[in-house]
């Protein structure tokens, strides 16, 4: 019998910005995480159609939509994945919103490789059926 090959997660990353998006993605992968990056939500949501991720970082500034009405239909959908928001305009209400929108964790660029990591493991420690 062949053994179980664990599952590596995977995280999506939407940002506006090319060099965040390549970094993120760049990170990701170095720590042994599948990652996958979208210029737009757009995007994001027609590939989370056929593969949704375990984890979402999402920026909270996008051209088009805003983080935050991304997260609001995250909820909607009924998509259920731990969504971390990332902005370098740190706003209390706006944190605030995010969070009671199901966002997981707000953090602020420019991000602490080490806030970062523990987010994403935090997300991705809730049983599936809880994200």
């Amino acid at each position: 019998m062949a053994e179980a090959v664990p599952l590596v997660p995977f995280v999506a990353i939407v940002d506006d910005e090319e060099p965040v998006r390549k970094a993120l993605d760049r990170l990701l992968r170095a720590a042994g995480l599948q990652a996958q990056a979208f210029a737009s939500s757009e995007a994001f949501f027609a590939f989370a159609a056929a593969r949704r991720p375990d984890c979402l970082i999402l920026d909270l500034h996008i051209p088009g939509t805003s983080g935050l009405q991304v997260l609001r239909r995250i909820g909607a959908s009924g998509i259920r994945v731990p969504t971390i928001v990332i902005t370098a305009y740190d706003e209390p209400d706006t944190r605030e919103q995010c969070l009671a929108a199901g966002a997981a964790s707000y953090l602020r660029k420019p991000l602490d490789e080490r806030l970062l990591f523990n987010a994403i493991n935090a997300a991705l420690a809730k049983p599936a059926a809880a994200r």
